[in-house]
């Protein structure tokens, strides 16, 4: 039986020392990487094929969500575990649209994470018993009543764009947001002034409430400044 590599990307060390302690005791599993932030762990995603990526969704200079959106179009074949502090149906919506195939919380219990992952890669689609159960139940509602049921959709942005707004939302000057995503200065701007056509938002402290509320950053990660 070929065992299931992991890569554990989460922001905070301790999570992914815990996540890999557990994992290391399953016999048919084995973690290959560990990524920081969101730029890691596509980066690590795309050199070492694993089979399953557990994606923390806030984390710096590249959120979950966005990652596993490009990790998905270069190496479609990896599985996403999508893991958050947040089970919101905006949450799950979202990271089943750009292609995840669970979703885990932070507060589920660590045994769960095994089986979340086997489940993922054989190819079955795993959420959270919380959210599983609010999921039937929706289904069930929306049978009953006989209307469709309603998707919540956040507010689309092209990768590029989803790239520049984290960047900005976590203080980045233009200069540093230019040399992170390696294009001019005057190509940042661009889509700066894009996004807030968009969103028909006209300041930076304004694009960064948006990245809170969208979940693209925590409120305790961001800093403003002005450029």
């Amino acid at each position: 039986m070929s065992r299931i590599t992991i890569l554990l990307a989460d922001d905070h060390a301790i999570v992914r020392e815990g996540f890999h302690a557990l994992l290391k005791l399953q016999p048919d599993m084995d973690v290959v990487g560990e990524a920081e932030n969101g730029r890691q762990a596509l980066k690590l995603a795309l050199k070492l094929h694993p089979s399953i990526v557990v994606m923390d969704i806030a984390m710096p200079m590249l959120n979950g969500l966005e990652a596993t959106k490009q990790i998905l179009k270069k190496a479609p074949e990896t599985k996403i575990l999508i893991l958050s502090a947040h089970g919101d149906d905006a949450y799950v919506a979202e990271a089943m649209a750009v292609g995840a195939s669970g979703f885990f919380t932070k507060q589920t219990a660590a045994h769960v994470l095994p089986e979340a992952i086997r489940t993922v890669h054989h190819g079955e689609t795993f959420f959270s018993p919380a959210i599983a159960s609010r999921l039937r139940k929706q289904e069930r509602e929306s049978f009953e009543s006989g209307r469709p049921k309603t998707a919540f959709t956040l507010f689309k942005l092209t990768s590029r764009e989803t790239e520049v707004l984290q960047l900005v939302a976590e203080g980045r000057a233009n200069k540093e947001t230019a040399a992170e995503l390696h294009i001019s200065i005057k190509t940042v701007e661009k889509h700066r002034q894009s996004l807030m056509e968009k969103l028909d938002i006209h300041d930076t402290a304004g694009l960064t409430r948006y990245a809170i509320s969208a979940g693209v950053i925590e409120n305790s990660s961001h800093k403003t400044t002005d450029c």
